[in-house]
């Protein structure tokens, strides 16, 4: 996920109240092989020198899933970003363990130079169409959906509300704002100020909007529970989520969901909303909730409190 707003604004990572509903434009899908990347920083440069890169082992038609992996993964990045910019760093693991992955640039803005701008609405309306395809081109009957901060609210309306749960196995949040975020008390203010919230939603998009604590959009979503029957729900989250406060309201309230705070995995790892996507330890806790028989074993390693922000904040202006 890039940052074009202020570091207390940026990551809200979301979608807002304008547009119309389920219009959804017509997926993205990258299809030029970039490298693997370690870290968020230098997989946003690559990404915006390179238009259309795709992340190592995604979205290759050759791929056919297995016995031990079935299921055909869908990779969903964050606000401001690409799939190569947000997956550089799971995908070459994800293929490596076998899996067939493969990712789209979603919620294109009016004038083609950012994703994960769009309405979520529209967005999850894309990522059907995109996983439609998946499972046409595949033959397989069901997928795994795996999202990253926005994506994680993209993916959970194509589940929850447009009928994905008949082909969703497994859904896996990273950074999810389920309950939205106040950015450290940011979002109430623009909330309640409409000049406010109509500006950032026209500077910055819809999604940063619809995503935040208190928005008409998540008590839609939300109502009647945060989750669906028949899709297994893992949310990982980090208690130090400079963009999601409380890091709780990244958490799932509905029956049978799976949590993980990383810290109670690995309490010197304080990985940031940010890098998310390239810890080791969450990268470890993805496949093990992709495959939970396989009894992995994240690593565990000392990540000091913010690191890779400030990368990641000068790679995106």
């Amino acid at each position: 996920m890039k940052i074009r707003l202020p570091l207390v604004l940026g990551a809200l990572c979301v979608s807002s109240i304008i547009g119309s509903p389920l219009a959804g434009a017509t997926p993205a899908v990258p299809s030029t092989p970039g490298p693997a990347q370690a870290g968020h920083g230098d997989a946003i440069r690559y990404s915006n020198a390179n238009p259309g890169a795709t992340p190592p082992g995604v979205n290759d038609p050759a791929c056919v899933p297995s016995g031990e992996h079935p299921h055909p993964v869908v990779l969903v990045h964050g606000t401001d970003a690409t799939a190569y910019a947000d997956w550089a760093g799971l995908s070459p693991v994800l293929a490596a363990a076998g899996y067939c992955a493969y990712a789209l640039d979603y919620g294109v803005s009016p004038d083609g130079s950012s994703y994960g701008y769009s309405d979520i609405r529209d967005s999850a309306a894309e990522l059907r169409d995109f996983t439609n395809s998946v499972l046409a081109s595949t033959g397989a009957d069901s997928v795994d959906l795996i999202g990253y901060s926005q994506g994680a609210a993209v993916t959970r309306y194509y589940t929850n509300r447009l009928g994905g749960a008949a082909v969703v196995d497994k859904w896996i949040g990273i950074a999810s704002p389920t309950y939205g975020g106040n950015a450290y008390g940011f979002s109430p203010v623009v909330q309640a100020v409409p000049v406010a919230t109509k500006a950032v939603s026209s500077e910055f998009g819809p999604a940063l909007v619809q995503l935040m604590q208190g928005s008409t959009f998540l008590a839609d979503l939300n109502a009647g529970g945060d989750t669906v029957p028949g899709v297994e729900y893992t949310s990982i989250a980090t208690n130090v989520d400079e963009t999601i406060q409380p890091y709780t309201n990244a958490l799932l309230r509905g029956p049978g969901a799976h949590n993980i705070v990383v810290q109670d995995v690995c309490p010197g790892d304080n990985v940031a909303h940010f890098t998310f996507t390239y810890d080791p330890t969450t990268i470890g806790l993805v496949l093990g909730a992709l495959d939970p028989s396989a009894n992995i074993v994240p690593p565990c390693g000392p990540v000091p409190l913010g690191a890779g922000i400030l990368d990641v904040v000068l790679a995106s202006h």
